[in-house]
């Protein structure tokens, strides 16, 4: 199994051999790599049985680094990285000839974001190349919020494990791009679509679903649990179930189901703290006696247009 610990040195040595760790974000824990290294990108790709049609995002820790990998930055991308960065929102950008196809899975634009951990960014701030850091779990399963999430999932791929506690914000980045002049939202994350809109005016939604995706995260069936999942009204769709084999996953009430087979998000009705538990709240269901789980969408407001993407795509 993979070591865990706050190293940064040997987690350094390691990334600088070519090898591939896990490493803490303010959204989830990455798999991380050399974003240069084909070899390294490879190794990630195998390690997550991840679809090389999946682009991978690349991890950084300035905007002058950025620069030396994108052909331009324009105006509104600008904008958008100096407030938001360093955080949860990553921006498509047109990429250099010494980013790799493999990265980008063959895509002209780059996926980049300067992430927000004090862990993380020391880590960069010692690397002269930016890292590809998918979620560190296996492609199509439910994101890692805590070292050992990671440890359970693909500690047996992986040397070392970079634990910087629990993620703030629980939910993978928001991705935008830009067409023309118009910018445009590819998949709904931990940056909140009214705080992008307050900055620089109406956005397009565009959250593809594709085997093909234009950005990473698109694809459809995504963050599932491995078990039958039904969105819709809990209490409803619980008459005629059993419920010592029923899964219940709900904004902020409890159901008449074992306690051990429910997750209550916000007890609160708190968006920002169900976006903190909603992967670690999936993986709780993944338990061998249940066989279906029950959800609901949250309010269509802040982080919880989001949720309910993740929530949707679990269901598939």
């Amino acid at each position: 199994m993979a070591e865990i610990g706050l190293n940064i040195e040997k987690a350094a040595e390691l990334l600088n051999a070519g090898e591939i760790i896990g490493i803490p974000t303010e959204t989830v824990y990455g798999l991380a790599g050399n974003a240069l290294n084909e070899d390294a990108i490879l190794q990630i790709y195998s390690a997550k049985n991840r679809p090389k049609f999946d682009p991978l995002i690349a991890h950084t820790d300035s905007l002058e680094k950025v620069e030396d990998l994108v052909k331009n930055i324009p105006e509104k991308a600008a904008t958008l990285a100096k407030h938001f960065w360093p955080g949860p929102l990553t921006i498509l950008l047109e990429k250099k000839l010494n980013v790799p196809d493999l990265l980008t899975s063959g895509l002209s634009r780059i996926a980049i974001r300067i992430p927000n951990h004090p862990l993380t960014k020391q880590l960069l701030s010692k690397l002269d190349f930016p890292l590809a850091a998918p979620s560190a779990n296996p492609f199509g399963y439910v994101s890692p919020t805590t070292a050992q999430h990671v440890q359970d999932q693909l500690g047996d791929k992986i040397p070392y494990i970079l634990d910087g506690g629990p993620c703030k914000v629980g939910l993978e980045s928001t991705i935008v791009g830009f067409e023309n002049d118009e910018v445009i939202i590819y998949r709904l994350g931990g940056t909140k679509v009214e705080e992008i809109e307050k900055l620089i005016g109406p956005v397009k939604i565009q959250v593809n679903e594709s085997s093909n995706p234009a950005a990473p995260g698109m694809l459809k069936s995504h963050y599932s649990p491995g078990r039958k999942m039904i969105i819709g009204d809990i209490k409803e769709n619980l008459k005629g179930l059993d419920k010592m084999t029923t899964g219940i996953l709900s904004f902020n009430k409890r159901y008449d189901v074992p306690d051990g087979n429910q997750t209550v998000l916000s007890s609160n009705g708190d968006i920002d703290e169900a976006a903190r538990n909603i992967f670690a709240a999936l993986r709780k269901m993944d338990q061998p006696h249940i066989e279906v789980i029950l959800t609901e969408f949250l309010p269509k407001e802040g982080l919880g247009k989001a949720i309910n993407d993740r929530l949707r795509r679990a269901a598939v």
